[in-house]
C-alpha cells in the first residue's frame, strides 16, 4: 500500500481482465487518459463522489502539462523503443511508470477526495459518462470489468 489511495485503486483495477484493453483502447482511439478515467472510476467507487464536468475539467486542465510534456513523451519513446532492447525497453516502461503515478499523487492532491463508504459502480459509471459518450464499446467493456469483483 502507498500512501496514495488513488494509485493503490489503480494498480488494482489495471490488474483486472479487460481493463488493460478498454483503458488503452480509450486513449489510443479517442485521447482520454487513462490517469483520468481510473481517478473519475476511484471518484465513484471508493469515494462516493460524483464529480461534476466542470470538476473533471478543472482537473484535467491542471494535470495536463504533466501529462503533456512528460507522461505522453515517454510513452512515445517506449512504444518506439519496443523491440530495440529489452533493458532500454525495461527502463523507459519504469520511467512511464512513475511518470504516472506522479501524476496520479497530482490528481489525488487536486480533488482533495478520500475514501468514503456508499461508492459503486452507478457513480463511477456517471463520472466516466462525463468523460467518453455513454455507449462507447470501451467503455462499456471496462465498466464490465469495474463491476466485476477482483479475483482473490
Amino acid at each position: 500500500m502507498s500512501d496514495n489511495p488513488l494509485w493503490d485503486f489503480a494498480l488494482a483495477v489495471y490488474g483486472r481482465p479487460g481493463v488493460p484493453a478498454a483503458c488503452l483502447d480509450l486513449q489510443d482511439r479517442l485521447g482520454q487518459d487513462v490517469n483520468l478515467l481510473l481517478f473519475a472510476a476511484w471518484a465513484g467507487m471508493a469515494c462516493n463522489a460524483d464529480l461534476p464536468a466542470e470538476e473533471l475539467a478543472r482537473i484535467d486542465t491542471a494535470v495536463a502539462p504533466w501529462r503533456d510534456e512528460v507522461v505522453r513523451p515517454l510513452r512515445a519513446v517506449r512504444r518506439r523503443a519496443k523491440g530495440e532492447g529489452d533493458a532500454l525497453y525495461t527502463r523507459l516502461k519504469a520511467a512511464e511508470l512513475e511518470a504516472e503515478r506522479v501524476q496520479q499523487d497530482r490528481l489525488l492532491a487536486l480533488s482533495g477526495l478520500t475514501p468514503a463508504p456508499g461508492g459503486g459502480i452507478a457513480l463511477a459509471a456517471a463520472n466516466l459518462y462525463r468523460l467518453v459518450p455513454e455507449g462507447d464499446p470501451a467503455l462499456m467493456a471496462l465498466l464490465a470489468a469495474l463491476a466485476t469483483p477482483p479475483e482473490p
